[in-house]
C-alpha cells in the first residue's frame, strides 16, 4: 500500500514582494493551466517576480507570471507570460474587490506551490512600500541581526 504525500511543497516564490509591499492579508486560490505548463512549474521554471493579479467581470487573472515552456511539450506549450484565471469563490472576489477598490493595494502573487498534486497560488492583498518604509526595514533587520548576533557571544 503507497502512501499519498500530504503537505505543501513550494515551487516558486516571490520574495521580491515582501521588500516591496506591506502584506494585509492572503489567500489560497487555484489556478487555470495546462499540461505542459504544470509539468514546467513542477521542474521549477516559473516565475512571479513582477507578476500582479486583476479583477476584470468578476473574475482574478494572474498577469506576467513567467511559466518557460515544456522542454518536450512540442506544440502543446503556450505563451510563457499570459493570462491565466485564478480559481476562486465569488465570496472571496468580491472580499478582494473590497480591498482593491481602496488606494494603493494591489493583488500580489507570493508563491506556487502543490497541494495534493494540485498546482496552488499563495494570492497576498498588500499595500505599496515607499523607499523610506524599505529603509526602515533594513535597518530593523540589520538591528536584530545584530542583537541575535550579540547574545549569541555572550552566552558562549
Amino acid at each position: 500500500m503507497t502512501k499519498k504525500k500530504t503537505g505543501r511543497s513550494t515551487l516558486a516564490e516571490n520574495r521580491k514582494a515582501r521588500h516591496d509591499y506591506f502584506i494585509e492579508e492572503s489567500m489560497e486560490a487555484g489556478i487555470e493551466l495546462v499540461g505542459t505548463e504544470v509539468k514546467s512549474i513542477r521542474e521549477g521554471k516559473a516565475n512571479l517576480k513582477d507578476s500582479y493579479a486583476d479583477i476584470m467581470n468578476g473574475e482574478i487573472y494572474v498577469k506576467n507570471m513567467h511559466i518557460s515552456p515544456y522542454e518536450k511539450g512540442n506544440i502543446f506549450n503556450k505563451d510563457p507570460l499570459r493570462t491565466r484565471k485564478l480559481l476562486l469563490h465569488k465570496s472571496e472576489i468580491s472580499k478582494l474587490l473590497g480591498y482593491t477598490a481602496q488606494k494603493g493595494y494591489t493583488l500580489v502573487p507570493m508563491s506556487l506551490y502543490l497541494k495534493h498534486g494540485r498546482v496552488k497560488v499563495n494570492l497576498a492583498v498588500a499595500k505599496g512600500k515607499r523607499d523610506y518604509d524599505k529603509r526602515n526595514s533594513l535597518m530593523e533587520k540589520a538591528a536584530k541581526r545584530d542583537i541575535d548576533r550579540q547574545m549569541k557571544e555572550r552566552y558562549r
